[in-house]
């Protein structure tokens, strides 16, 4: 997220809308959408186009899809119907009842319970609410009206399940959270109940009242609350607050000045809402609530160095961890894309047995060298599990700022331990990368580049044009993993590449002379002809691991823009010589460890031709190799042709090869036509 890096992107045609959340289906790892109401499309990671997902067409109009990490997706319509996925595809058709006849749905939630799923959804019809519990396998429905209350209204519902109990939360409009407990074990009754509620907490703290929009249960003392803070003879702030139902306390609170959604969601002990056009991760870790936590009154022996409930600092941030004792009730991690990547050197983190590690390495900043690595090294073997990752990105943040106040000080060996056997981010140690390129250290950049999922666009373009513009002389010298080309360049003593006889695959110059001024010879030792490697090893090492390094297209083509020249040509020179390569191979695998793939070869020969193409036709040498590159390019393309023609041939052959008698001896003759 701290990179916006999108994994999948897939859309619908024009005209249609998805009409609600799209779901993850945790049993089969696939997606599932609804469209225009009524139509149902699934597909996994690898599909690339929905409209060839599949497709189901439903009888009725689909609220919301639920899906349960142990109880499978299920499905709740318009009209108040629930059907699991598995039953709902069995006959996509099928009627649908209609429970709530002329009700609206404002909210529902999907729980399970005895491995059962039990869905709970709030209605309004006319200004009263009425609330459904509904078990689907079991075929069993309760309704409820719920209780209501004079001049306001619901606005946001939030639901937990404990004992076989709902625990229904409604932010009402007078600025307060009602409570309502639903049990599960109930007779089934003809008339409907009416619902009692209690009133679980008041909005407002020393003057100020908080108009909310939505909330999330934080565990059973805690809920967090979005809304605007009106304060008196002061202009309305939206802001995000932790309270403590149990102590009717507002534990922290957080302004968000660039305004939100008024959506809060909450999964797996994260926060998540929209702040301005970023999306913000807030972690957090409810432990045992205390009268005293809740009114700030914890004494400082029980937590050294860190405030009663949360240090906040500020969204755009650094990383902030709080880990308060097991009387505190909340601890938050705000993560941000703003400034994430350039400032995480202050870790505020209190670690168990009341350990700092913000106050050991404040104190190890003026410590000599040997100190502070044999510090840093007890402090990585004494991290605990839980919070391994922050402690180890800030052991890295304090050897890169030492690497910046002391330009002879560079601890090689050190960060490369480091980062080869820690599973480390480039958002953990945002500074590392950039000191390795003033430092010129190849080998970590090489591994940084392999190992880290979160690298920004402009530092790839770094190393890249790094890796092009180094002279060969200064990389012969330089320590560099050669793995991912050892198996497919082969390298003298002398450093020189070792030519071999190219056999293109789909490639043969006598079919193409048609469309080639010259016929180019299978057996040449001629660089420019593709079949010898344009760089030497050491730098085609380099090369691959950034092709390995993940990137948004958007975001690294203006830095492609800027590449020079000759280094652009000298790129594409080697992508193509890889293409040539993977062509070889009936597979187009190229062989070692981490080679790069045909896709990651075709997608950056792409990006390199989409940022340099008005450059690539006026130069003379880039115009050959362009040439050179369309023709084999439009060679595979008439290859492939001719093999898609006979592929119902291919498809008869092998029909017929399993329909043979194996213990029959016989000569049959096939004619293709």
């Amino acid at each position: 997220i701290s990179d916006q890096k999108p994994l999948g992107c897939w859309s619908v045609k024009h005209g249609q809308v998805l009409s609600c959340p799209v779901v993850c289906n945790f049993e089969t790892h696939e997606y599932i959408a609804v469209h225009d109401d009524k139509v149902l499309r699934i597909w996994k990671d690898e599909d690339i186009n929905l409209d060839k997902a599949f497709k189901a067409t439903l009888s009725a109009d689909v609220h919301r899809i639920h899906s349960l990490p142990e109880g499978g997706p299920l499905v709740l319509f318009k009209g108040g119907g629930v059907r699991t996925l598995d039953v709902l595809l069995e006959a996509p058709q099928q009627e649908i009842e209609n429970i709530v006849s002329d009700e609206a749905i404002r909210w529902s939630e999907a729980f399970m319970e005895s491995q059962q799923p039990v869905v709970v959804f709030a209605t309004e019809k006319d200004g009263d609410f009425f609330v459904y519990v509904q078990k689907p396998k079991l075929d069993n429905l309760h309704k409820y009206r719920l209780e209501p209350q004079e001049s306001a209204t619901p606005l946001s519902f939030t639901a937990y399940l404990k004992n076989q109990t709902v625990t229904l939360l409604c932010l009402y409009s007078n600025d307060s959270v009602y409570q309502v407990l639903i049990p599960l074990q109930q007779d089934a009754e003809e008339e409907e109940q009416i619902l009692p509620k209690s009133l679980l907490l008041n909005l407002s703290v020393s003057g100020s009242v908080l108009k909310g929009t939505s909330l999330v249960v934080l565990d059973k003392d805690h809920v967090a609350v979005l809304g605007s803070l009106a304060a008196p003879d002061k202009e309305p702030k939206e802001c995000l607050t932790v309270w403590n139902t149990k102590f009717q306390t507002l534990q922290t609170s957080k302004e968000l000045p660039l305004g939100t959604s008024g959506q809060l969601w909450c999964y797996e002990e994260k926060i998540f809402l929209t702040h301005g056009k970023v999306l913000t991760v807030i972690m957090y870790k409810c432990e045992t609530s205390s009268l005293a936590a809740a009114v700030g009154k914890l004494k400082s022996s029980q937590t050294p160095g860190v405030s009663c409930f949360v240090n906040w600092d500020t969204l755009e941030g650094e990383e902030l961890v709080v880990s308060l004792q097991s009387q505190e009730s909340v601890a938050l991690k705000a993560e941000s894309r703003m400034n994430l990547r350039s400032r995480r050197s202050n870790i505020a983190k209190v670690q168990p047995e009341n350990f700092s590690i913000g106050q050991l390495l404040l104190n190890l900043k003026d410590a000599p060298t040997n100190v502070l690595e044999r510090e840093l090294k007890q402090l990585m073997s004494k991290a605990q599990t839980p919070d391994l990752q922050a402690a180890i990105g800030s052991v890295v943040s304090a050897l890169t700022n030492r690497c910046k106040t002391n330009p002879r000080y560079y601890p090689q060996n050190f960060l490369l331990q480091i980062v080869e056997t820690r599973d480390l981010s480039y958002s953990l140690c945002p500074d590392l990368m950039a000191v390795a390129l003033e430092k010129r250290d190849f080998y970590l950049l090489q591994i940084c580049l392999q190992r880290f999922p979160d690298i920004p666009e402009e530092m790839t373009y770094a190393c890249l044009k790094t890796f092009l513009s180094i002279s060969d002389a200064y990389l012969r010298m330089t320590d560099v993993d050669l793995d991912s080309v050892i198996c497919y360049i082969d390298v003298e003593f002398n450093s020189k590449e070792v030519k071999t006889e190219i056999v293109e695959n789909g490639f043969n110059a006598e079919l193409d002379q048609d469309m080639c001024d010259t016929k180019i010879p299978r057996e040449t030792h001629s660089k420019s002809d593709g079949e010898s490697c344009p760089v030497a090893p050491q730098r085609a090492a380099l090369l691959n691991a950034v092709l390995h390094s993940a990137y948004t297209e958007t975001f690294l083509l203006p830095h492609l823009k800027n590449l020079p020249a000759q280094q652009a040509i000298l790129f594409l020179r080697y992508l193509y010589y890889l293409y040539v390569k993977c062509s070889e191979k009936v597979n187009t695998t190229l062989p070692g460890v981490r080679s790069p793939t045909i896709n990651q070869i075709m997608d950056w020969m792409c990006l390199l031709l989409d940022a340099h193409f008005t450059v690539m036709v006026i130069l003379p040498e880039a115009r050959e190799l362009l040439s050179k590159l369309h023709k084999f390019v439009r060679a595979q393309v008439r290859f492939y042709s001719e093999l898609n023609k006979i592929e119902g041939s291919l498809r008869e052959l092998q029909r017929l090869n399993h329909l043979r008698d194996s213990q029959t001896y016989s000569i049959e003759v096939l004619e293709i036509i």
